[in-house]
């Protein structure tokens, strides 16, 4: 009982993000009064399930493979074989974030062509600093104590890594995880712009035809996601 309060609220923005996707069409009269001269004022093109299933696929995809080669190159860096490249990988992940997403996406299309693809290349880059930042301030902050320990009881470096540092640095990392894949969720939008279906498309599509209503749908949908994806970590963490 405890633990289905303690899942309670990520589960109610879930229950509401799915019942919204699922039913905004049938608000035309409220959207109709945001915008009482069109003819059309829930967008079209493609059902809102649909595009929220496949925003969620890109996103996940990109978080995956930034929590991959985040959390891995900061293990790596902070093992002494690979201590000199610890400059290096933490002034790749400010330049990978730094550098604007659609500008990323407009040097990925000759490569990897219009699609998700090249919306996957930009969000992890993006997304790669505050997973590499507070994996390496998690597990630098584990005490030399508790290392000497674990080798003391004959811990090998890899036992270590996996059963003393990874733990202690748990929360650190899913606070970056956690950050990661929430800015993501709103900066996949962009990749509409490049052909890749996403919850950016009522946005753009609104901003493009000056129609409030579509812009708002896809705004809707991507704040409840964010929402339902915070507050779902914060349950983990």
């Amino acid at each position: 009982m405890r633990g289905l309060r303690r899942y309670a609220p990520p589960l109610i923005w879930l229950l509401v993000l799915v019942l919204t996707a699922v039913y905004l069409s049938r608000l035309e009269p409220l959207f109709a009064w945001l915008e009482p001269d069109r003819q059309t004022v829930v967008y079209p093109r493609q059902s809102f399930v649909a595009l929220l299933l496949q925003h969620a696929a890109i996103v996940a995809v990109a978080a995956a493979l930034a929590i991959a080669l985040g959390v891995g190159a900061a293990i790596g860096v902070t093992r002494r074989a690979g201590e000199e490249f610890l400059p290096l990988v933490s002034q790749l992940a400010s330049i990978g974030q730094t550098f604007p997403p659609v500008a990323v996406l407009a040097l990925s299309v000759p490569a990897l062509g219009y699609g998700a693809e090249a919306v996957v290349v930009a969000l992890v880059l993006y997304g790669l600093l505050p997973i590499v930042r507070n994996t390496l301030a998690g597990l630098q902050a584990v005490d030399r104590g508790v290392l000497e320990s674990a080798r003391g009881i004959g811990l090998s470096p890899w036992q270590t890594l996996l059963w003393v540092e990874l733990p202690i640095a748990a929360p650190a990392i899913m606070g970056g995880i956690r950050t990661s894949v929430t800015i993501n969720i709103a900066t996949a939008a962009i990749g509409s712009t490049i052909g890749a279906n996403t919850l950016g498309n009522p946005i753009i599509s609104g901003i493009v035809n000056g129609n409030m209503a579509f812009t708002l749908q896809g705004a809707v949908l991507i704040g409840l996601m964010a929402v339902t994806v915070d507050s779902a970590f914060s349950r983990i963490a």
